[in-house]
C-alpha cells in the first residue's frame, strides 16, 4: 500500500526523472532509522540551508521548508529486492521538481548519508544508556 508520501508525488510533475543508484550504506541506514525511529522520518539537511528529507518507505522527498515545502527532488521506485546482497546499491528513480535541483542531488544525498548515520548512533548511544 502506498504511503501518504507516494500519494503526494503522483500528484506532482517532475520536470526531468532518471534512473539513479543509492548507495548501499545510505539505503541501509534509511531502513534502520525507519524500522527503529520513526515511520516517516523528516530530517534537516544541514550542508544545504532550508533542505529536508522526507523518507517513508517506498520514498525519498527533499523539500525546501523555507519554501512551504517546495518539493526539490524525489527517490523512488527503489528496486531493493533486485539486488544480490546488502552491500550492493539500490536501483531507484530520480525525479527532480526544481530547475536547479540537479546541482545538489549529489550533495543531498551525501548529507543524507552523514544524517543518518550521526541519528543511528546517538540513537544506539541512548539505547545503551
Amino acid at each position: 500500500m502506498p504511503s501518504g508520501l507516494s500519494k503526494r508525488l503522483s500528484e506532482l510533475t517532475a520536470r526531468r526523472a532518471m534512473p539513479k543508484r543509492v548507495e548501499a550504506r545510505c539505503f541501509n541506514d534509511a531502513r534502520v532509522a525507519l524500522h527503529r525511529i520513526g515511520n516517516p522520518l523528516r530530517l534537516a539537511l544541514p550542508d544545504h540551508r532550508g533542505l529536508e528529507v522526507i523518507i517513508a518507505d517506498d520514498a525519498w522527498l527533499c523539500v525546501d521548508s523555507l519554501q512551504g515545502d517546495m518539493p526539490i527532488l524525489a527517490w523512488c521506485d527503489f528496486a531493493s529486492s533486485a539486488r544480490e546482497g546488502l552491500h550492493e546499491p539500490v536501483c531507484c528513480e530520480l525525479r527532480l521538481y526544481h530547475m536547479h535541483a540537479g546541482l545538489i542531488m549529489g550533495s543531498a544525498v551525501d548529507s543524507l548519508t552523514e544524517v543518518l548515520d550521526a541519528l543511528l548512533a546517538d540513537f544506539a548511544k541512548s539505547a545503551r544508556e
